[in-house]
């Protein structure tokens, strides 16, 4: 399985493994990232949390944002702990940038 890693600003790296955006999953706690992959390279669009990532993308509330942006990879982090998905989503968002994420602190 591909993964991609994304550093907090703890200094804690998380590790995600990446599928394509039409993937259908489980019914499974996790952080998600949205981006564009060209080559190895992956353009960060939006990050998230969900604790059903089964129904999570059925009519997402920043699917315009995701077709404007080419999302073409979802990557995910799984925890079944909705504390630590918000903890890791807060540390992530504290260090980087994502188009689509309205607020990043």
């Amino acid at each position: 399985m591909p993964k991609v890693s994304l550093q907090g600003c703890s200094g804690k790296t998380y590790s995600f493994d990446i599928y394509s955006i039409e993937t259908a999953f489980n019914t499974l706690g996790a952080i998600y990232f949205i981006s564009k992959r060209q080559d190895k390279t992956h353009t960060r669009i939006y990050l998230g949390i969900t604790e059903d990532l089964s129904t999570r993308f059925n009519n997402h509330h920043k699917q315009d944002c995701f077709d404007k942006h080419n999302a073409n990879c979802i990557s995910v982090h799984l925890s079944s702990s909705k504390e630590e998905r918000e903890t890791i989503e807060k540390d992530i968002l504290c260090n980087y940038d994502f188009s689509c994420n309205e607020t990043n602190n």
